[in-house]
């Protein structure tokens, strides 16, 4: 299989983004890192955007967007934004809690995704959903994130976030493992039950298990390091995190 690429999620380093996001990126390129994923758009047009990333040489993976963004009238201008700024990947970061406080209404999320992934795949692009803790907590005996998934259709990108399923009792290798090809994107963020501040690398992340499951079944087109925890700068810890990654072999 071809290497998977290493890219930033920008929520890591929002404050910084948000001062100077040009200089930013430039900076994020200068790193080593292939590409951005983006949670916000700081009031740059899809134009401005492209031609920044075009002009340092990343990548867009992914962004991170409301649901409400692509529901009924807004997923034309959502779909058009993606299309300019040359991005495949609309994942949702979280939920209201009217849409995930039952097992039926996350059935009902379900389908909704199912709805919104029929409409996207026609413009080559692909909607998913990034787990927090809150999915590996038992519902009326079963997890949401099964719950969720097991009513998705296979086009439903599940954007595994490693560090927060460990943090809520989840196993990413398992997760990986029970659902191939489905990880189109996956999120790589460490955890340590003594360390909150670990870097990718530090915890207690299965690493070769989780790069071994990526790389053969899970379908995965983009590693995403996302750092929410700072013992440096967070430009610094980005950095470590990507030079940590390098020394496994990624």
């Amino acid at each position: 299989m071809a290497r998977i690429p290493i890219v930033l999620q920008l929520w890591s380093i929002r404050e910084d983004c948000q001062k100077d996001l040009p200089g930013t990126l430039q900076a994020v390129a200068e790193m080593g890192y292939e590409g951005v994923e983006f949670a916000g758009y700081y009031d740059y047009s899809a134009e401005e955007l492209r031609q920044i990333l075009d002009d340092i040489g990343l990548a867009v993976a992914g962004t991170h967007i409301d649901l409400d963004t692509l529901l009924g009238d807004e997923l034309p201008a959502t779909i058009e934004f993606s299309e300019v700024l040359g991005n495949q990947f609309l994942i949702v970061p979280g939920l209201p809690e009217e849409r995930r406080d039952s097992r039926a209404a996350w059935r009902e999320t379900a389908q909704i995704f199912n709805e919104i992934s029929e409409k996207v795949r026609s413009h080559d692009m692909w909607v998913g959903y990034h787990n927090h803790y809150i999915e590996f907590t038992e519902m009326d005996g079963e997890l949401p994130w099964d719950t969720f998934f097991s009513h998705t259709v296979d086009e439903v990108v599940m954007q595994l976030d490693t560090g927060n399923a460990l943090r809520g009792g989840g196993q990413p290798v398992a997760l990986l493992a029970q659902y191939p090809g489905r990880a189109r994107t996956v999120h790589l963020k460490e955890y340590s039950a003594t360390n909150d501040q670990a870097l990718i690398g530090e915890g207690d992340v299965r690493w070769d298990d989780v790069f071994g499951l990526c790389e053969a079944t899970a379908g995965t087109q983009w590693y995403i390091v996302e750092q929410e925890s700072y013992a440096y700068p967070p430009l610094e810890c980005v950095a470590r995190c990507l030079q940590n990654l390098w020394a496994m072999g990624k």
